[in-house]
């Protein structure tokens, strides 16, 4: 049966760009593919079909013969005819396909099968823990940090290469980052050895950072940390991690908060709380206090009379700032009521005197001590 022509069975035109080349066998090689065609009996051979054409028409020297004299150009197995050297059979299916595989998947696999994606590797990103304090998180702040990082080399300007020269495309691997073998019907890739996958190599590496085209140092970010911030919270700064090797792009900064704890406020999301101690006559009496508040002001309080230990009164909207929106959560005042020490002996007279006589003054004790005689009672029974 003879053979069709390469640019029929890859839908293209003749005289088709390389880039037209490649799309057109793309095209073909997610259709037929024989996973996908399990119950199309003739998709295999036509996929090999394929894979022989696009095997001819991306190398430069073989699509000029073929051009010139078709399918006679390979006969006696001298380049793409279906031979194990050739452009088309079985022997080298794996790489064709797996340039196109390169193709539809680098961009998931960060360009790390190619020789291309690996000359620009990106840095990696940088993690920098940040404290600070309650004062800082309620009004945000600017701050200058310190990072310890890689940076692109002056001396080559990131190259590698004395003077910024450019590297050389590696012999071994003619740039590809990658050398292949042929096992049986498959193609194994691995790592090109004498470039370790860059697909270049420098002939005469950079003296301050011996061809790595980094060096490391410490750089000076100020930061703009946002009024609201509270521990756990992650700001980053794009292109601020460490540079890439050899000229690639830079990762990112990750900054994490941790906010200090504070000798008079505890912090619950938007609210904050404030134990505040009184008198055990102020409790009784009622009274008004005047309590801190975060932003360094002071609020004042009305406390009930009889208010006992624990009781909690709200001053709204002297909590925390939302980093989003201009909502701020509440204060709690929670009331810590004393007990009085080192008394005088007046002063115990008057609590003993206190005491006889407020023996029906307080509800709590009264009940406590009811359900403990019922208690008892209950048990002598």
């Amino acid at each position: 049966m003879a053979k069709r022509d390469y640019y029929d069975v890859l839908g293209i035109a003749k005289g088709a760009s390389a880039d037209e080349i490649k799309k057109g066998y793309r095209k073909k090689a997610r259709a037929l593919h024989p996973d996908h065609n399990s119950g199309n009996p003739k998709a295999e051979d036509q996929f090999k079909e394929a894979n022989e054409a696009y095997e001819v028409l991306k190398d430069g020297d073989k699509k000029a013969a073929y051009d010139r004299y078709g399918h006679a150009a390979f006969e006696g197995g001298m380049g793409g005819g279906g031979g194990r050297q050739g452009g088309g059979g079985q022997g080298d299916f794996g790489s064709a396909f797996s340039d196109v595989f390169d193709d539809l998947f680098g961009d998931f696999t960060g360009g790390q099968r190619g020789g291309g994606g690996r000359r620009a590797a990106r840095g990696a990103d940088l993690r920098y823990n940040l404290r600070i304090s309650l004062e800082d998180a309620f009004s945000g702040m600017q701050k200058t940090i310190n990072v310890p990082t890689a940076l692109a080399c002056d001396g080559c300007e990131g190259t590698g290469a004395e003077g910024g020269a450019e590297p050389s495309t590696c012999p071994t691997c003619s740039g590809m980052g990658k050398v292949r073998a042929q096992q049986g019907f498959f193609t194994v890739e691995r790592s090109c050895p004498t470039c370790s996958g860059m697909g270049q190599i420098i002939n005469n590496p950079c003296k301050s950072c011996s061809g790595a085209g980094r060096v490391e140092k410490d750089r000076s970010l100020s930061v703009n940390i946002p009024a609201g911030v509270e521990t756990g919270t992650r700001i980053r700064l794009s292109g601020e991690g460490e540079a890439g090797m050899r000229g690639g792009p830079s990762g990112d900064l990750y900054i994490f908060i941790e906010v200090s704890d504070h000798k008079l406020f505890e912090r619950d999301g938007l609210s904050l709380f404030c134990r505040v101690p009184v008198s055990m006559s102020t409790a009784a009496l009622g009274g008004s206090i005047e309590v801190p508040t975060i932003d360094g002001g002071r609020g004042r309080v009305q406390i009930p009379s009889g208010s006992q230990a624990g009781r909690q009164m709200r001053l709204r909207g002297k909590g925390m700032p939302a980093i989003r929106g201009n909502s701020s959560g509440d204060m709690f005042i929670e009331l810590a009521v004393e007990t009085p020490v080192n008394l005088t002996t007046r002063q115990k007279e008057i609590l003993k005197e206190f005491d006889e006589l407020s023996s029906e003054n307080n509800p709590e004790s009264s009940s406590f001590f009811s359900s403990v005689k019922s208690f008892w009672d209950t048990m002598k029974g």
